[in-house]
């Protein structure tokens, strides 16, 4: 870099500069001219060229970002600042007023930052401005060649930078205490800088104004509502004020009652006779008057030790957080030490967003990410994992940079750090409310319930814990199926009803504390409805021997218990499978053997006919495979009942799957698996079955029989038949054998005898007509009767 003899022109102060009045960023055109004449030009680092190079040839979507970035350097000048008066009380001087003022030229199309923090001598205006450090400009433009996002300037620790993504020119005016002068700083953003002393001399008394000549397409940062969101968005937690010029209409009549109200007093006689002249001669009119509005009023509670703040606070800022208008459910608030530090607060919402399982898998996490109270990221994908997604609040870390990309972040070994203490503490949260709801009840147990009505309306009262698991259930189901590394974490936190519960939820260790002294395993069954699965014959054993079985509604349940495979060294069982094992006597498994022998005639009768039906007869399409006819052990009324194999879906995973709009049908099969027919022994239609086919393996009677037992079976179980025309045809015909009709007669049409009908007709018309005429004939009489009264009146008169 070189300073050069030859004044530049400063040819982009825009029209305005043109004009011999015009004011642009507090210089007249006087100011202008003498800023011209003894200017100094320098010219960029290379690297600095480059960097223009892209921001100005590139197309941006977030150019906001530059409010972000400048706030944060005033903020950094305003520390430093209050640093160096705790070294010396005498530096603040006059201005003792730490703040940022941000502020917009709606004429002259520039927007200004102004902070009263420790400002820059002529030097370090050449030296901070004009040269970077050569590490983060190389990160930059690195990343770039790499294909980054390039929206993401202003991160790598270039963030004065971001100024030009939406400004032609940027003008720097800065004091500071070791230099006596004040000097501006200039640039284009094309390869070279201009630095001169401030004609108007000391307007700042310390600090530094950075104005931004906005470009045409960035006019809509002159707004004061548009710049008060970013501000809040950005810099809502920082320390330092921060005030937004606002215009505000006013009464002028106001401003001139305020003025008379400092002259002479007057006799009340002439004030009211004046009052009622200025009410005649005057109307009211209204006037433009400028004030600045503080916007980061919302206090950094999370840099406050927890026992200091108080519960309306916190509901407060997680309102202001999450724009939520419900106070929180629950939330914690720590301190992380070790070989990172962070201070967070973690909050869980009352009630879950009506989007929330919307576009679950793109969804970021709702946590901010702030590095020293300055926002980096609003939505961080990487902060929580997904099923946590519904987790509102902030976390604050010094120790990371602040001027680099969310690229980097994500991949930042520190990052990582983080997020899993973040994992770790919500689920300190969940376990600690559904500890408080375990000690709830246990409590209630002990004591003595005084009132049937009191104990109601107990009842009737949900629990925070139940209040959020009826609202974030899934998330838990889909952490359980995604999260290996909290899976035993997550999986005692999940409730499930049984068929023992009466309707309530229950967790697994209170499951366990019921099972059976000699139970080896946690039986479940999933289906629509509870009701519907208290109706499946496959529990019908169960509810004999008194074993609870969880019953599964929820589409994500199965799947959830499936990857779970065990709970504290229990296998889960589905008792809709093959191969349930259930403890038994030796005379019960010598008796099932000789019962066993018996019917294998039937068995393997069954069997061929079953596959003749699905592999050539009316099910061929239907997909549906038979693995075998057997013997239940767990049925106890119903007849038959079809399970499938132990590793292939289940008849709700399979409508789950079906339900799919890109299902692949064949995929689908394979995964159905093999079906087996179990049939009761003790059921008198199998007995039945039994002894026709000792006599006559081709009785129709009995292979019709068959086939309708297998395609019920079917239905009860909960799968789908795919041509259901067949049964139906079954089951038409057994109606009519039943009620004594051939299912074999031809169809005839029904004759319906046309005289009879006539006949009655003419009858019921012969009837109407005497009614009609007896009715006539009294109206007559009484027309006569009318008359002679009449008559007999007149003779009178």
């Amino acid at each position: 870099m070189r300073a050069l003899s030859v004044p530049w022109l400063l040819t982009a102060w825009w029209a305005l500069a043109d004009q011999p009045d015009a004011v642009v960023d507090g210089f007249t055109t006087e100011d202008r001219e003498k800023m011209t004449e003894s200017s100094e030009k320098h010219e960029f680092q290379a690297e600095v060229n480059r960097l223009m190079d892209i921001i100005i040839n590139s197309l941006y979507t977030d150019k906001q970002v530059f409010v972000r970035e400048l706030i944060s350097n005033a903020a950094d000048a305003l520390e430093k600042a209050r640093f160096m008066s705790v070294q010396d009380e005498a530096f603040l001087g006059d201005n003792k007023d730490l703040e940022i003022k941000v502020e917009y030229d709606d004429e002259g199309k520039t927007l200004s930052i102004v902070d009263s923090g420790i400002g820059m001598t002529k030097a370090d205006l050449i030296n901070n401005l004009g040269t970077v450090a050569k590490s983060g400009t190389t990160n930059f433009l690195e990343a770039i060649q790499d294909g980054a996002d390039a929206n993401l300037i202003g991160q790598f620790g270039v963030g004065f930078y971001a100024a030009f993504l939406v400004a032609d020119k940027v003008t720097v005016t800065s004091k500071c205490n070791d230099d006596p002068k004040q000097h501006v700083w200039e640039s284009s953003a094309d390869a070279s800088f201009t630095v001169t002393e401030d004609p108007r001399g000391n307007t700042l008394g310390r600090g530094t104004r950075v104005t931004l000549h906005l470009k045409e397409d960035a006019h809509e940062f002159l707004s004061e509502d548009k710049l008060k969101e970013l501000t809040k968005k950005y810099s809502q937690f920082m320390q330092f004020p921060i005030y937004v010029k606002t215009k505000k209409e006013i009464e002028a009549d106001a401003e001139e009652d305020d003025d008379d109200d400092d002259d002479e007093e007057k006799d009340d006689a002439e004030v009211k006779e004046e009052d009622e002249e200025k009410k005649e001669e005057k109307q009211p009119g209204k006037k433009t008057v400028h004030e600045w509005e503080q916007v980061n009023t919302q206090k950094a509670i999370w840099l406050r030790q927890k026992e200091d703040v108080k519960e309306e606070e916190y509901n407060e800022f997680y309102k202001a957080i999450s724009k939520d208008y419900l106070d929180p459910l629950s939330y914690t608030h720590f301190n992380a030490e070790g070989e990172i530090e962070f201070k967070s607060i973690l909050f869980l919402p009352k009630k879950a967003p009506f989007d929330m399982m919307d576009n679950y898998w793109t969804k970021k996490s709702e946590v901010k990410l702030y590095v020293r109270r300055v926002l980096v990221a609003e939505k961080f994908e990487e902060l929580l994992p997904r099923y946590l997604n519904f987790v509102r609040g902030v976390v604050d870390s010094d120790d990371l940079p602040l001027n680099v990309s969310r690229e980097q972040l994500q991949q930042n070994k520190i990052m990582k750090v983080i997020s899993k203490k973040l994992v770790r503490k919500t689920l300190e949260l969940l376990k600690k409310l559904a500890k408080d709801e375990s000690s709830e009840e246990e409590d209630e147990e002990g004591e003595e319930k005084e009132a049937s009505t009191e104990e109601d309306k107990k009842d009737d009262e949900e629990t925070p814990w139940q209040k959020f698991y009826k609202e974030f259930a899934k998330n838990l189901k889909m952490g359980c199926y995604e999260d290996d590394s909290n899976r035993s974490k997550i999986s005692k936190l999940l409730r499930f009803a049984t068929t023992k519960s009466d309707g309530k939820e229950i967790s697994l260790d209170q499951y366990l504390d019921n099972m059976k002294d000699n139970q080896e395993s946690i039986y479940y069954m999933a289906g629509e409805s509870k009701e519907v699965l208290e109706k499946s014959p496959s529990l019908q054993i169960f509810q004999k021997k008194g074993i609870e079985v969880l019953t599964l509604t929820d589409h994500l349940d199965e799947s959830c218990i499936q990857k779970l495979a065990d709970y504290e060294g229990k296998k889960f069982v589905s008792i809709q499978k093959a191969d349930i094992k259930l403890e038994e006597t030796e005379e019960e498994k010598k008796r099932f053997e000789k019962i066993k022998d018996m019917y294998k005639p039937l068995t393997d009768w069954w069997k061929e006919k079953l596959t003749d039906l699905t592999e050539k007869g009316a099910l061929k399409d239907s997909g549906v495979k038979v693995e075998s006819v057997q013997l239940s052990k767990r049925l106890v009324d119903s007849p038959c009942v079809v399970v499938t194999s132990q590793f292939g879906y289940s008849a709700h995973q399979e409508k789950i799957m079906r339900a799919q709009a890109f299902q692949n049908k064949d995929q689908l099969n394979m995964m159905a698996g093999r079906k087996t027919l179990e049939i009761n022994p003790n059921h008198p239609v199998v007995h039945d079955l039994l002894e026709k086919i000792k006599q006559d393996k081709e009785n129709s009677q009995a292979v019709d029989t068959a086939t309708v037992l297998f395609q019920t079976a079917m239905i009860e179980s909960g799968y789908d038949i795919s041509d259901p025309s067949v049964l139906v045809k079954k089951v038409y015909a057994m109606m009519s054998k039943e009620i004594g009709v051939d299912p074999n007669a031809p169809m005839k049409e029904i004759e319906v005898p046309e005289e009879e009908e006539e006949a009655e007709d003419t009858a019921d018309a012969e009837v109407c007509t005497s009614e009609m005429s007896t009715s006539s004939l009294d109206l007559q009489d009484e027309d006569d009767a009318d008359e002679t009264e009449s008559d007999s009146k007149k003779e009178e008169l």
